[in-house]
């Protein structure tokens, strides 16, 4: 089953040819802002398996200096988008997902040690205080 996602004004969309299972919320100060919440939930998924359909002249990246992250949103909505996250794979702000996104379940909290304040984790899932190490 694949899945499908789309930005609010519907401009841009993408599909990813596997299921998706794994839900990350990254709670570091990059994803705060570049969201405006307390951080994002996204989705880890192979470069192989995802590809834009439509709307790909509304994507504005932006890339964090001196690092090889990027952030993507769309030009007409603001609404964040999936973008690289290493050579090799690409997350998914879960939030976009349209269809594909029933079986999704925390796997984990990334950035713990630099979240909000005012942010509370309240379930179970691992935390870890960098991306994926300890």
């Amino acid at each position: 089953m694949s899945a499908r996602g789309s930005c609010n004004c519907g401009g841009v969309k993408f599909e990813i040819e596997k299921p998706v299972s794994d839900v990350y919320l990254c709670h570091c100060s990059i994803c705060r802002k570049s969201t405006g919440g307390g951080g994002i939930a996204v989705a880890i998924v192979s470069n192989n398996n995802f590809s834009w359909i439509e709307g790909q002249d509304l994507i504005k990246t932006w890339l964090k200096p001196n690092h090889d992250w990027q952030t993507s949103f769309c030009v007409n909505c603001g609404s964040p988008l999936p973008g690289k996250n290493d050579e090799k794979t690409t997350y998914i702000p879960v939030s976009l997902l349209d269809s594909g996104y029933e079986k999704l379940q925390v796997k984990g909290h990334l950035f713990v040690d630099s979240k909000a304040p005012w942010e509370e984790i309240a379930d179970s899932a691992k935390q870890h205080n960098n991306n994926f190490g300890e």
